[in-house]
């Protein structure tokens, strides 16, 4: 899944993407990079994000999405937490909502999802991107967020939306210190019993903490890292910035993983 931020204040990119012709541009970049997705988003959710008004959400993202359906040739999805949003992006040709606001008890979303035939992605975090930074307390972390995904899925069935059109992320980077961050990763095995996981984990602020890199930027290396270990451990779906680099990686580790058992 590439990333298409359509913001002038995203963390990883600081709005080098932000307009219309260059996200489109930079969204059929990654499609001949070998993106499979394009997921597509009109407001930062880094810590401390401010909220951006539904009008203006809608009218950065719309147009990308509707051109990008019509040129990559890939499934587009829309990374929001307004239903409004998400309509006006599924009607523009998108078919998956990347909920990324707690999803159990929003009937207004699922009817979204539901009406629209799209698939969903559900993640968890505590508060939002202004406030989670200061919810970070867990008993325990890997419980907690299993938990809060199981409810969600069971809410979605509850809403008629079927199990094979959901996805779940456990919310990296998302109301989690580094400690909480790699905790989480170590129980990939144990999530994805629950349902298919999506990783969204690239160029976040835990691998620069554990790489010392301070620039968001310069954060490829340990990114593709994670989803190379990610997908040997049986992730679904891989949101990346750095999509030839990651499929490269995910490729190697594969064909790697198997020497000596006869692969």
């Amino acid at each position: 899944m590439g990333i298409v931020n359509v913001t002038p204040d995203s963390f990883s990119d600081g709005g080098l993407w932000f307009g219309e012709d260059r996200a489109v541009a930079h969204g059929l970049e990654l499609a001949a990079e070998g993106a499979d997705i394009l997921d597509v988003g009109g407001e930062s959710t880094r810590p401390g994000a401010v909220e951006v008004p539904e009008a203006e959400e809608r009218r950065r993202v719309v147009p990308v999405v509707r051109a990008l359906v019509a040129q990559s040739g890939l499934p587009v999805s829309i990374d929001t937490r307004r239903v409004g949003v998400a309509r006006a992006a599924l009607e523009a040709g998108a078919c998956i909502v990347n909920d990324v606001m707690p999803f159990e008890g929003d009937a207004a979303m699922a009817a979204a999802v539901r009406e629209g035939g799209a698939g969903l992605v559900t993640m968890h975090m505590r508060g939002t991107p202004e406030t989670m930074s200061s919810l970070t307390a867990y008993e325990d972390v890997v419980a907690e967020v299993e938990g809060f995904l199981a409810s969600a899925l069971s809410y979605a069935r509850e809403q008629g939306i079927s199990d094979a059109c959901v996805v779940i992320d456990p919310g990296i980077g998302f109301a989690k210190t580094t400690a909480q961050n790699v905790a989480v990763l170590g129980a990939l095995g144990r999530l994805r019993r629950l349902a298919p996981v999506l990783i969204g984990a690239s160029r976040k602020r835990f691998i620069g903490e554990l790489c010392g890199e301070a620039a968001a930027d310069r954060r490829m290396g340990g990114s593709v890292a994670v989803a190379a270990w990610c997908a040997l451990r049986g992730a679904s779906v891989l949101r990346v910035h750095d999509v030839l680099a990651t499929r490269q990686a995910v490729t190697m580790a594969g064909v790697l993983s198997g020497i000596g058992k006869g692969d």
